[in-house]
C-alpha cells in the first residue's frame, strides 16, 4: 500500500515538473545571487533538504577554469540527462559569461543512479559535487601577471529543477557572480573529476512524459474533486448533504440558491490565495510555497482547535444557529450567508490533508504566467465544487442519494472521530514545547463548548443563558492566555541524571541541583514553568556554578527512579535536591511553591569564581 502511495505521488511530481517546463519563461530567471568567491549561495530548499554552490578559481588537466562547488543533503538531487529528467531542458546545467572570458564546455561528474518510487533508474547529482567550466581570455595575447579581472566580469548561471524521494520542488534558476585574478591561475588549487565517461554503470533511459498545459488545467480540476474525499473534508459532506434533504422537499430556486452560495465560499477561499500569489509575485518578488503556514505554530493550533470545536458539532454537543438579520428569514435566500460561510470552511478543512496535492498544484501554477497561474488555481476550486452546483441544480438526482435516517447521524458522529483524529496529528507537529500546553487547552475548550451547548436549552431564561455563556467564554480566554503563548524557557544547562557526575561535582566542592520529574507528572510541569522557567533562577544557576540535573523517573527501570528512593529516601515527585558544599544533608524541596526558597537558597551560595578558588585554597592547605 505504502508503495503505491509512494508511486501515485511520484508522479504527482513528474507531472508537475514536466508542466513548468511548458509553462516556463527562460528569459527570466527566479532569482539572482551575487556570490564572493567561497561563499556558498543556497540555490533550492525543501524542509531539511538543501543545495548550495559557490565558485573558485581551480586547474583541471592543464586547463584553467572555474569549480562549481555543489553542497547539499543526499536526498536532495539534480537530474543529470535530459532524457530521464522531468521534462525536457530540465536537467542540471551550467553556464558561464564574460565580457573577458571565453569558456568551453561544463565538465560535470559521474553521475549517481536513482530508484524512483516508479521503478525507473536515473541518473542524479546529489550531495557533494564539483562541475569544472575551462576559461581563457578572449585575446590572443599572454595576459600579464598583473592582468586582473575586476567584480562581475564572471557570471555563472545554474539552472534546472530539484527534488527528494518524495517530491519535486519548483525550477529554478541562479546566477553567481565573482570576480578572478587571471594572473594568479599557475597557483589556483589542482582538481580531479571522474566524468561520465569514466563510469562503467550505464542506465536504460527514459524519456519524461509529455503533458500539454490544457491537460495540466485539467489535472488542477481533478485536483479540486480529489479534495472532496480528504479525511479533512469529508466531515463536512454531511452537513451539507442533509442541508439538500431538506432543500429537495421545497422550490428548486432556493436549493439552487443554497448549493452556489456554497460553492461560492469554496471559491472564495482559493481566490484568496490566487490573490496572494499575485501579491507575493509583484509585490515581493517571490511565490507562495504551499506548506509554509504549516511551519506557523499558530496556525497549527488555530486549526486544531477549530477541529475539535467541529468534531463537537458533530457530536451535537452544540448547535450551529444563524441570526435570522443574516439568514433572511422572509426571504428565498434563507441561509446564504452560512451556506457561503460552510463552503468556505470546507475548503480550509481540505488544506491539513491534502498537502501532496495542493503543493502540487501551486508548484505547477506558481511557473506560470499570472493569468494562466491565477485560472490553474481557480480551477482547484471549480473542481472541488462542482459536485454540489450540479447536486443543488438538478434537484432530480436528489432521488439517487440515500433517504435520510439514524444512520446519516451516526455517520455525522463517526467523522467527528476523524476530525480529531486530524485534529492531534496537527498537534503532534508543533514544538514539543507547546505540544503539551495545547493538548491540555484542547480539553478546557471542550469543556466549555459544552458548557456553551449543554448547560442551556431553550427553556433556558435569556439571563440564565448569557451568564453561562460568558462564563465558558471568560474560562476559555483565561486558560487560552495562560496555556497558549509560546513559552518563554530559561536557559538551564540540564544534564541526564549520572551518578559518577554528581559525585565528581561533590567531590570538587560544586553546587548540586538535582530536579527529579516525571513525564505524566502534572506538578512537575507546573514547577517547570513556575520556577526553572524564570530567568533569575536560571541566571543565579549559571552565575554560581551550580550542576543542574534532570532526574527522569518517568520508568521505574530509569537510575533516577532507584536514587530517588534508594539514595534520597523520597517516596515521589516532584523533588528538588540541592547539594551545597559542606552540608552533610542534602536540602529538599517539595511541591510546587519553591521558587522563593529556591532563589533564597543559591544566592547563598558563592560566586562559581570564589567557589574555584576556595577549593584550590583548600586543596593547597591540604
Amino acid at each position: 500500500m505504502q508503495k503505491k502511495a509512494a508511486v501515485i505521488l511520484w508522479t504527482v511530481c513528474i507531472f508537475v515538473a514536466t508542466c513548468c517546463a511548458l509553462g516556463k519563461n527562460t528569459n527570466e530567471p527566479s532569482s539572482t545571487i551575487i556570490s564572493d568567491l567561497t561563499a556558498p549561495a543556497e540555490l533550492v530548499r525543501h524542509e531539511q533538504e538543501f543545495s548550495s554552490a559557490y565558485l573558485e578559481p581551480a586547474r583541471m588537466g592543464g586547463e584553467s577554469g572555474i569549480a562549481v562547488i555543489f553542497e547539499g543533503t543526499d536526498d536532495l538531487h539534480y537530474y543529470a540527462k535530459a532524457e530521464t529528467a522531468p521534462a525536457a531542458g530540465f536537467e542540471l546545467k551550467v553556464e558561464a559569461k564574460s565580457d573577458d572570458f571565453r569558456f568551453g564546455q561544463a565538465l560535470f561528474p559521474k553521475w549517481d543512479i536513482f530508484t524512483d518510487p516508479t521503478g525507473n533508474k536515473v541518473e542524479v547529482y546529489a550531495g557533494h559535487f564539483t562541475v569544472f567550466v575551462p576559461m581563457k581570455t578572449k585575446t590572443d595575447k599572454a595576459p600579464t601577471e598583473t592582468t586582473v579581472i575586476d567584480r562581475g566580469s564572471v557570471r555563472v548561471r545554474i539552472s534546472g529543477i530539484a527534488c527528494t524521494s518524495m517530491v519535486c520542488l519548483p525550477p529554478f534558476e541562479k546566477m553567481l557572480q565573482a570576480r578572478f585574478d587571471w594572473g594568479r591561475r599557475n597557483s589556483w588549487k589542482k582538481i580531479s573529476i571522474e566524468t561520465p565517461g569514466d563510469a562503467d554503470e550505464v542506465v536504460e533511459t527514459v524519456k519524461g512524459p509529455g503533458y500539454s498545459a490544457w491537460f495540466a488545467l485539467g489535472l488542477a480540476f481533478v485536483a479540486g474533486l480529489i479534495l472532496n474525499i480528504m479525511p479533512c473534508v469529508l466531515p463536512v459532506i454531511p452537513l451539507k448533504v442533509l442541508s439538500i434533504f431538506e432543500q429537495a422537499k421545497e422550490s428548486k430556486a432556493r436549493c439552487i440558491a443554497l448549493g452556489l452560495s456554497f460553492c461560492l465560499g469554496i471559491l472564495l477561499f482559493f481566490a484568496a490565495l490566487a490573490v496572494l500569489n499575485i501579491i507575493l509575485r509583484l509585490g515581493y518578488g517571490t511565490v507562495f510555497q504551499w506548506g509554509d503556514h504549516f511551519r506557523n505554530p499558530v496556525f497549527l493550533i488555530a486549526m486544531s482547535l477549530l477541529l475539535v470545536v467541529l468534531a463537537l458539532f458533530m457530536f451535537g454537543v452544540f448547535t450551529i444557529i444563524v441570526p435570522s438579520s443574516i439568514a433572511g428569514k422572509a426571504g428565498p435566500g434563507k441561509g446564504l450567508a452560512g451556506s457561503v460561510a460552510m463552503g468556505f470552511l470546507a475548503a480550509v478543512l481540505s488544506t491539513p490533508c491534502s498537502f501532496a496535492i495542493l503543493t502540487a498544484a501551486f508548484a505547477w501554477a506558481q511557473t506560470q504566467k499570472l493569468p494562466l497561474a491565477t485560472i490553474a488555481i481557480m480551477l482547484i476550486g471549480v473542481g472541488m465544487a462542482s459536485p454540489y452546483a450540479i447536486l443543488t441544480s438538478m434537484p432530480s438526482l436528489l432521488k439517487y442519494l440515500p433517504k435520510a435516517g439514524r444512520w446519516t447521524e451516526l455517520f455525522k458522529q463517526a467523522m467527528g472521530f476523524v476530525l480529531l483524529i486530524v485534529a492531534v496529528w496537527l498537534i503532534t507537529a508543533l514544538p514539543a514545547l507547546r505540544r503539551d500546553s495545547v493538548l491540555y487547552f484542547a480539553v478546557v475548550l471542550g469543556f466549555c463548548v459544552w458548557m456553551w451547548g449543554g448547560w442551556v436549552s431553550l427553556t433556558t431564561p435569556t439571563v440564565h443563558k448569557w451568564i453561562i455563556r460568558a462564563i465558558a467564554v471568560v474560562i476559555t480566554v483565561a486558560a487560552g492566555a495562560w496555556m497558549l503563548p509560546e513559552p518563554k524557557m530559561a536557559e538551564i544547562n540540564w544534564q541526564g541524571y549520572d551518578k559518577a557526575l554528581i559525585d565528581q561535582a561533590v567531590a570538587g566542592r560544586r553546587p548540586v541541583l538535582i530536579e527529579f520529574m516525571a513525564d505524566w507528572c502534572l506538578t512537575c510541569k507546573a514547577v517547570e514553568k513556575t520556577v526553572y522557567a524564570r530567568e533569575d533562577i536560571a541566571e543565579l544557576i549559571k552565575r554560581k556554578g551550580v550542576l543542574a540535573v534532570k532526574a527522569d523517573t518517568t520508568v521505574k527501570d530509569n537510575p533516577a527512579t532507584l536514587a530517588l528512593k534508594d539514595v534520597y529516601n523520597e517516596p515521589g515527585v516532584p523533588v528538588s535536591i540541592l547539594l551545597i558544599p559542606g552540608q552533610k544533608e542534602p536540602v529538599k524541596l517539595h511541591g510546587l511553591v519553591i521558587g522563593a526558597k529556591l532563589e533564597e537558597l543559591l544566592k547563598g551560595l558563592p560566586d562559581k569564581e570564589q567557589n574555584i578558588d576556595g577549593g584550590k585554597e583548600k586543596e593547597n592547605k591540604g
